[in-house]
C-alpha cells in the first residue's frame, strides 16, 4: 500500500508541513457552503476537479500528511496500520461521485496527484483524466512511450524496468522493441508532458476549480488550481487541514470529502453511480489475460488496454484558442478599494511606529504590509498572455519535477547562503589585499627613515671635531671612522710628550 510506495521512493527530507491540526465546520456551515458550491457548479461551463490522497482514505489507503499520515508517522519512526492491498482497494464515494458529475456534464476534467489508480478503476475515461504523479496500475514503454493498463499493481517505484517487452506495435505492424517500466514518479522526477499540458490548459479555461483532499503542498500540481483563479474563475477547497492555497480560495469547506460530495449530488439531483467491475480496466485486463491463456493453452498473446494520451488531445485547437482567450486578469474591478480596505485593518497591541509594516488582512489573518497587495497585483496585473505564462510554467515545472514548497524554499535559502558566503569571502580577500598593501608601504617608509638616519649619523661623526671650521687634518673627507679614531689617538699622544 502507501507504505510500500513510500519505502520505494528515494530519500527526501523536505516533505512539507506534517500533522497539521484538522478543523471541522458545523453541519449548518457545511450545508450553507455546499449550497453555494452547487450554485457555482450549475453556472460553470468548465469545471476541473483536483484530487489528493484525502479522497482515498475511505478505501483504506492512508494519506501522507494527515495526523496519521505516512510521512507524519515516519517522522516519529512509525508506520500506519494497513489491512488492504492495492488490488483489493475500491473507488470511494467521492471517486464515483466525480464520475457521476462528469457523465452529467458538471465536471469537464480531473487532475490527480494520486498513484493508487482508483480514478482509472472508477470508470473515468482517459480523455477526462490527468495523472501527474503516475499510476500503480499502468506501465509505460521506454521506447514508444505508450502506456498500458496492468492486470495487477506494480511492484516497483520510480519508473524502473520490469523486464517485460512492450506489447505495442509499430507502424509496419511489428512489435515495439522497448521494455515496460512502472509509471510511478520518484521525488524530483519530471512530470509527464501530456498530462501536465492538459492539466494546465483545462485549469486555465475553467470557471471553477474544486480541490478535494489535498493540502496542495507538492509543486507544480499544488499551484495549478490557482491558474483558474488568476483568470477570473472561482477556487473551492475541501480539506480538513489548512492548505497552501487557502488565501486564494473563494470558499473553504472543512469536512470529509465524502460528506461534501454526497450532499452536492443531492442538491444537483444526480444519482450516485455504483462501482462496477465491468467498467474497471483492471478487472477487464485480468479477464483478458485469463481468456488469452485459456484459449491458447498458454501460448496466446495478451493484448492489454492502452492508456496513452494521443497527441491530438494535447494539440486540440479549440482548447488552445480558449486558453489564449482566457488571459490573466490585469486589474480586477475594485482591487484598489480592496487593498485600501485591507490596509486599514490593524492588529491590536502594536505600537503606532509599527503600523507601516502591518495592516493587510485576508481571511482573518494579518499579513505584513505589501505581501497581500503584491500577490493581488502580481496575479492580476501581469503583462503576459495566458499562453506565454503557461509555456513558461510548463518549462519550469518540467525541469524542476516533483518537489515540496519547503524543499524549494530550502534550495533558495541554500543559494542565498552560498551567495552571502561568497560576498563575505570576497570582502575578506579585498581586506587582506588592502592590509598587505598598507604593510608594504609601511615597510618602505621605515626603510627610508632608517637610511636617512644612517646618513645623518655619518655627517655628525664627520663634524664632531670641528668648531665651525673645516675638517681636522687627520680626518680627510672619505676616511673611515676607524681611521679618524686612530689619527685622534696619535695626536693625543704627541701632545702628552710635549707637555713632559
Amino acid at each position: 500500500m502507501a507504505c510500500s510506495y513510500a519505502d520505494g521512493l528515494s530519500k527526501y527530507e523536505n516533505k512539507g508541513k506534517l500533522g497539521l491540526p484538522e478543523k471541522f465546520d458545523t453541519e449548518e456551515e457545511v450545508e450553507r457552503k455546499v449550497q453555494i458550491l452547487a450554485g457555482w457548479m450549475r453556472n460553470s461551463k468548465h469545471t476541473v476537479v483536483h484530487t489528493g490522497a484525502g479522497i482515498s482514505t475511505a478505501a483504506g489507503i492512508p494519506d501522507f500528511r494527515g495526523p496519521n499520515g505516512v510521512w507524519t508517522l515516519e517522522k516519529e519512526g512509525l508506520k500506519p496500520d494497513v489491512n488492504i492491498s492495492w488490488d483489493d482497494a475500491r473507488p470511494t464515494l467521492t471517486h464515483m461521485a466525480i464520475v457521476s458529475l462528469e457523465q452529467r456534464g458538471y465536471v469537464q476534467y480531473v487532475v490527480t496527484q494520486n498513484i493508487d489508480g482508483l480514478h482509472l478503476r472508477s470508470g473515468l475515461q482517459r480523455q477526462k483524466l490527468a495523472e501527474l504523479h503516475g499510476d500503480m496500475f499502468v506501465d509505460k514503454c521506454n521506447l514508444c512511450q505508450r502506456q498500458f493498463v496492468r492486470s495487477s499493481a506494480a511492484t516497483t517505484v520510480g519508473q524502473k524496468s520490469e523486464g517485460k517487452a512492450c506489447p505495442g506495435k509499430r507502424g509496419n505492424g511489428r512489435r515495439c522493441r522497448g521494455k515496460l517500466h512502472d509509471n510511478i514518479l520518484d521525488w524530483e522526477d519530471g512530470l509527464p508532458d501530456a498530462d501536465l499540458d492538459l492539466a494546465i490548459s483545462h485549469s486555465c479555461v475553467a470557471d471553477l476549480s474544486l480541490c478535494l483532499g489535498t493540502t496542495l503542498q507538492i509543486v507544480p500540481s499544488g499551484n495549478i488550481p490557482v491558474d483558474t483563479k488568476k483568470r477570473g474563475g472561482k477556487l473551492v477547497i475541501c480539506n480538513l487541514q489548512p492548505t497552501k492555497q487557502d488565501r486564494h480560495a473563494d470558499l473553504i469547506i472543512n469536512t470529509y470529502v465524502d460528506t461534501l460530495m454526497k450532499r452536492l449530488l443531492e442538491l444537483l439531483h444526480i444519482p450516485l453511480l455504483p462501482y462496477s467491475a465491468e467498467d474497471d480496466p483492471l478487472k477487464i485486463s485480468q479477464l483478458l489475460l485469463q481468456s488469452s491463456i485459456a484459449e491458447s493453452t498458454g501460448n496466446g498473446v495478451f493484448e492489454p488496454i492502452e492508456w496513452t494520451i494521443p497527441e491530438e488531445w494535447v494539440k486540440d485547437k479549440d482548447l488552445a484558442e480558449r486558453v489564449k482567450s482566457r488571459k490573466v486578469i490585469r486589474k480586477r474591478p475594485g482591487i484598489k478599494e480592496e487593498v485600501q480596505g485591507r490596509k486599514k485593518v490593524k492588529t491590536k497591541g502594536h505600537k503606532e511606529g509599527n503600523e507601516e509594516s502591518l495592516g493587510l488582512c485576508h481571511n482573518g489573518e494579518v499579513l505584513k504590509k505589501g505581501e497581500e497587495e503584491d500577490e493581488l497585483i502580481a496575479e492580476r496585473e501581469t503583462g503576459k498572455t495566458a499562453q506565454e505564462e503557461g509555456n513558461a510554467v510548463i518549462k519550469s515545472e518540467r525541469e524542476n519535477g516533483i518537489k515540496t514548497e519547503s524543499g524549494i524554499k530550502d534550495e533558495e535559502e541554500h543559494k542565498l547562503e552560498t551567495s552571502e558566503v561568497k560576498v563575505e569571502t570576497d570582502e575578506i580577500v579585498k581586506k587582506e589585499e588592502l592590509d598587505n598593501k598598507v604593510n608594504n608601504e609601511t615597510e618602505d617608509l621605515v626603510k627610508m627613515e632608517s637610511e636617512t638616519e644612517e646618513k645623518d649619523e655619518k655627517i655628525e661623526r664627520k663634524e664632531i671635531y670641528t668648531n665651525g671650521n673645516s675638517s681636522p687634518s687627520g680626518a680627510q673627507e672619505g676616511d673611515s671612522e676607524q681611521e679618524v679614531t686612530e689619527a685622534n689617538e696619535g695626536r693625543s699622544n704627541d701632545d702628552s710628550d710635549l707637555a713632559t
